[in-house]
């Protein structure tokens, strides 16, 4: 038997939370049902109808984290890039079901919506009775299963940039087409801009890696290196950038090898910048 509490609101769920920080969230729940706790209490959040909504403004889509993937990938909000990683998680059913907050605090590599987050610099709102913070999706990552966090906190909204929206690349290597954990996944999007000079440079690049280490792997300090660029300029230094990454790609052992994980990343980084001209 499953027992714990069914809010209405985000108020009386935050509240049940401060009183109750052992609480277990759970709004679909494709990840806590396999688990089998009975020891365990939740604070089922399927009834927030403030959490279901997909809303803009100037800087963010925001994407409430009890939104599921199938309501995401028929929102006309919802940029491209995470429609294309949302149509391969698992299968209808599970997409039916599945949310935005579910897939972020279950704090795996391996959660195809973080990667596309990671990417696009999302910002992770949460909540507690104390109050509102955001928190970078990086910072938000601390490892395996280590999220910040606090017990008396829950997920409540996920912020995309707009101004990080640009041509963008997406592959997810799994053991097959359907129901399928990645093996190696990847994301990366390219922002340009006008430069004094009125000519096309790069403002950001970045190249993301999923499921093949404790949390999603983005390296900022190796972006700046085409940052200011044009594409033919960054295309000279195309090489020195792969060789960045092959240094710097440190990678865990999982179903796969990490000499298997590390070399389809480093075609897939290829593909990215085949793709968007460098």
């Amino acid at each position: 038997m499953v027992d714990g509490f069914v809010p209405t609101t985000v108020e009386e769920a935050l509240e049940l939370k401060a009183k109750f920080p052992e609480l277990v969230p759970y709004a679909g729940g494709t990840d806590l049902m396999v688990e089998n706790r009975p020891e365990v209490d939740y604070l089922f959040l399927n009834r927030l109808c403030d959490l279901k909504h997909v809303t803009e403004d100037d800087e963010h889509i925001r994407i409430g984290s009890g939104v599921t993937f199938t309501k995401a990938i028929a929102d006309p909000l919802v940029p491209q890039v995470m429609k294309d990683a949302l149509v391969k998680i698992a299968a209808p059913a599970i997409r039916n079901a599945g949310t935005f907050g579910g897939n972020l605090g279950n704090g795996s590599a391996k959660a195809d919506s973080v990667l596309v987050e990671y990417a696009l610099g999302a910002l992770i709102r949460v909540g507690s009775v104390d109050g509102d913070r955001t928190v970078p999706v990086h910072e938000f990552y601390r490892g395996r299963k280590q999220l910040d966090l606090a017990p008396n906190e829950l997920i409540l909204e996920v912020l995309l940039p707009k101004a990080n929206l640009g041509p963008y690349y997406y592959e997810k290597v799994g053991g097959r087409r359907a129901l399928a954990i990645s093996r190696v996944a990847f994301c990366g999007v390219l922002t340009t801009e006008a430069n004094a000079d009125g000519n096309e440079v790069i403002r950001s690049i970045s190249p993301s890696f999923g499921a093949v280490s404790g949390t999603v792997l983005r390296f900022p300090e190796l972006e700046r290196q085409f940052e200011g660029l044009t594409r033919e300029q960054a295309a000279k230094q195309r090489l020195s950038f792969v060789t960045a990454y092959e240094d710097h790609l440190k990678l865990t052992e999982g179903r796969v090898s990490a000499a298997y994980r590390r070399q389809v990343c480093l075609n897939l980084l290829g593909a990215f910048l085949d793709a968007v001209g460098i």
